[in-house]
């Protein structure tokens, strides 16, 4: 007898193959059948003609890595159809980590200085088990909170000391299930590393199977040089590379993506390297002075030194203060930004690449987040790939599913096959649609029927079951 099964339903099964009708069963935490299956064999069915079954959507780039613990519903995620995030991208994770103070930036979009209580990764993922997350959980260890754990001052490149202990902890870390490291070169607390620093660290990586993924140097001008810094990291520790949330930033540098992405065909010709993309042409992080420019709409989204002034602009700000732009951007640090910095058409052609993998990067703690926490993967299904044909349902599954799996070494997930977890997404293809707007972004999606979660039915009409499932995955 089986728990449920769902019938006639159009089955998207992440590989990129073509869609195909048919019946599923689950028993347990694993699908056990696809094919025509009676009703009376099962505890449950339910009808699945006109919608479609793909395998839950890996969120590859969050930053939820303290949430999926204070907030086990993990609502802004299950409501889109994701039932795996990985945390601990651009360089920032929320362990190993024990802070003396406030969190540096960065590391401040994860919370507050009492959120940081994970000197090991075994301690973190204890939590999360004991949590019970509505979704699967993995981590990357990142470079700057190893960093804040050994030096004293973030503003240098570490010591041949400094680099050997942090050698030690991510170690310890990959051994305990970590998927790899990340960096967050951008930032000021990890910009005065230099490349060594960051291929020291990286060399820990192989012999754990582990993948090297990274917020880069910078992603304006000298994006070229930033790319290469990041293949030569990888060739140097003989491990796979993700470029973190691809763009070209900076009115300047728009349309450039062609070049870019000619430089991922040249360098995957000699190593494997791949990238993550979120579907919007604004960008979202803390608001970062070298980046302040009246070129472009920058949008404050939290300020603690001037809450009063969130959900405003920048420029409408510094009207009211009499001041400046970048003088009304110091004013309100530490905050976080929304920068509307890129082109359309760039961020069209980076979807579309063949090795793009989509991650929301969506910050869960921000009082105005960026409309990507709630609405990435339908806005690939329904603006992207229903409404612009940008790419067929398949590949846009694919991208959010087997290949991210494959990438992170997620075995058992991404795929819909005898034996796989039944991680699933039941939807409406001709409905789904993110209704998050930069003016209102925490807003469910539409069109999303019903998620499981290793078996269990997670989420349907609006709410989370009071039974979750999510656990944590280590590196397999």
């Amino acid at each position: 007898m089986f728990d449920t099964i769902i019938k006639n339903v159009t089955i998207i099964d992440g590989t990129g193959a073509a869609p195909f009708t048919a019946d599923i069963a689950i028993t347990g935490q694993k699908i056990a059948r696809i094919g025509a299956i009676d009703t009376a064999e099962a505890m449950q069915w339910v009808e699945g003609e006109g919608l479609a079954l793909a395998p839950g959507f890996i969120d590859i780039h969050t930053h939820d890595d303290t949430n999926v613990i204070r907030f086990p519903e993990c609502l802004p995620k299950v409501s889109q159809g994701v039932t795996t995030v990985i945390v601990g991208n651009c360089g920032i994770s929320a362990s190993p980590a024990v802070l003396a103070g406030d969190p540096p930036d960065p590391m401040n979009l994860l919370g507050e200085r009492k959120d940081f209580v994970y000197p090991t990764l075994a301690s973190y993922i204890e939590a999360v088990n004991d949590a019970q997350p509505a979704v699967n959980v993995g981590a990357l260890i990142g470079h700057t909170t190893l960093r804040n754990q050994v030096m004293d001052d973030l503003l240098r490149t570490a010591t041949p000391h400094e680099i050997i202990a942090m050698q030690a902890l991510l170690d310890r870390a990959m051994s305990e299930g970590a998927l790899g490291l990340s960096s967050g070169l951008a930032y000021a607390s990890a910009k005065q590393a230099n490349a060594e620093e960051v291929m020291q660290l990286a060399e820990v990586l192989a012999a754990h199977n582990g993948i090297y993924t990274t917020h880069m140097r910078t992603e304006f001008d000298a994006i070229l040089e930033a790319m290469e810094e990041a293949f030569a990291t990888g060739r140097h520790a003989k491990v796979p590379v993700v470029i973190s949330h691809l763009k070209c930033a900076g009115a300047g540098n728009w349309g450039r993506t062609v070049e870019v992405l000619d430089a991922m065909e040249t360098a995957n010709q000699h190593q494997d390297v791949s990238c993550d993309c979120y579907p919007y042409s604004a960008s979202s992080s803390t608001l970062d002075l070298s980046q302040v420019t009246d070129e472009i709409d920058i949008f404050i989204t939290w300020s603690k030194a001037k809450p009063e002034f969130a959900g405003q602009l920048l420029a409408d700000i510094a009207d009211q203060m009499g001041i400046p732009l970048m003088e009304a951007a110091k004013a309100l640090q530490p905050a976080g930004a929304v920068y509307h910095c890129m082109d359309e058409e760039d961020v069209k052609r980076v979807l579309t690449y063949r090795r793009t993998m989509v991650g929301s990067d969506g910050l869960p703690n921000d009082t105005h987040p960026h409309p990507r926490l709630w609405g990435t993967f339908p806005k690939v299904l329904g603006h992207y790939c229903r409404d612009h044909a940008l790419f067929s349902l398949s590949e846009a599954v694919h991208k959010m599913t087997g290949m991210s799996a494959k990438r992170f070494n997620l075995l058992g997930r991404g795929e819909i096959k005898e034996g796989a977890f039944a991680d699933l997404v039941l939807f409406n293809p001709d409905t789904i649609k993110d209704t998050a707007t930069f003016e209102n972004p925490i807003s469910l999606a539409e069109g999303i029927e019903q998620v499981y979660v290793n078996g269990q039915l997670t989420y349907q009409q609006g709410s989370v079951s009071e039974k979750r499932s999510g656990i944590f995955l280590k590196r397999q």
